[in-house]
């Protein structure tokens, strides 16, 4: 009898050790990233605010004197107006966030199958994440993809936000935005869903090689080069939070200075009636400041997209591997 007990036990034993972990579906990615980006939009649009009303100035008046921080801060009459425009921010961070890092998943982890089915080598152990880890390239190619794709979707939300954190359009509520826009040209007063797109290739010319730079920056960050510096003992039951917060908020600094000249043209193609890529780049070098306008709102983007990407990331990769999304989503 205890001999077949014990062989009993041990088949138990070696069943249980074949049966494979679940890994989270694409609904755990939506959710996850789609809280991750709500509580990053909430908590830092008073940036992308200030942001846009300095890369706007000297498109209202050209005579007007160079605006800076201290004198929009200055025309702000409360408090709860750094948060104008918090609804279609929310709406677009909270949306594209989660279909990004939904696609962005589901992307990486298929090529790492793939790359495990043609026997290629593939390391997929991370010391702080559950993500697959992928080559430097392949890495800055979802990124590109993933980015391209959710910005396209999520435009007509993009342009409403810009509009709202703007002073040149008052508008009252949501459907006020909508109309507004759709009903830009005033010289024919007909309404185009092309002006929801506009300045659109210049935003994917921003977003997409920025979402690539990052995922590469990042992961190098997470896997290569933080673990060297900050040792498992550091920070102890919050050392995987500690690497990739650190890991967002450096690859966020890099990848935001490179594409800076692109969001300063994006956001005053989208607060204007007309106009193309390259003659707003013109417009922007020969104002008063020359090259500097293409960096303007750039120390406020650094805060932001560093910030927000410390908190999108580690609240995204915590509630991956959190009980929470195994238990009800794996």
């Amino acid at each position: 009898m205890s001999s077949i007990s014990t062989s009993n036990e041990v088949s138990h034993k070696e069943n249980k050790k074949v049966i494979p972990q679940k890994t989270p579906d694409a609904a755990a990615h939506l959710v996850s990233g789609a809280i991750a980006g709500l509580v990053s939009a909430v908590t830092l649009q008073p940036f992308d605010l200030l942001k846009t009303r300095l890369q706007q100035q000297q498109h209202t008046n050209k005579h007007e004197v160079r605006t800076s921080l201290v004198k929009e801060l200055k025309k702000l009459t409360k408090i709860k107006d750094l948060w104008r425009g918090t609804l279609p921010s929310t709406l677009r961070t909270s949306i594209g966030a989660g279909l990004y890092f939904t696609i962005l998943s589901k992307m990486r982890s298929n090529w790492a199958i793939y790359k495990k089915k043609h026997n290629q080598n593939v390391d997929t152990k991370s010391e702080s994440s559950v993500l697959p880890k992928l080559t430097p390239m392949e890495n800055l190619t979802t990124g590109f993809v993933a980015r391209a794709i959710v910005g396209y979707i999520t435009m007509p939300i993009t342009i409403i936000k810009t509009r709202f954190e703007s002073n040149l359009y008052n508008y009252n509520s949501m459907y006020e935005g909508i109309s507004g826009i759709y009903l830009d040209d005033k010289k024919t007063n007909h309404g185009s869903i092309k002006n929801f797109f506009r300045g659109s290739i210049v935003t994917l010319a921003r977003d997409c090689p920025y979402a690539g730079l990052y995922v590469l920056s990042y992961e190098s960050f997470k896997n290569d080069i933080l673990p060297l510096f900050i040792p498992k003992h550091f920070g102890g039951d919050h050392h995987s939070s500690l690497i990739n917060s650190t890991a967002a908020v450096l690859g966020a600094v890099t990848c935001t200075t490179i594409t800076a000249p692109f969001d300063a043209i994006k956001t005053r193609l989208q607060l204007t009636k007309n106009g193309t890529m390259w003659n707003t780049f013109n417009t922007l070098i020969h104002e008063q400041g020359g090259i500097k306008n293409l960096f303007r709102g750039l120390s406020l983007r650094l805060g932001r997209k560093g910030v927000s990407a410390g908190i999108s990331w580690c609240i995204y990769e915590e509630l991956i591997k959190s009980n929470f999304t195994k238990k009800h989503f794996a």
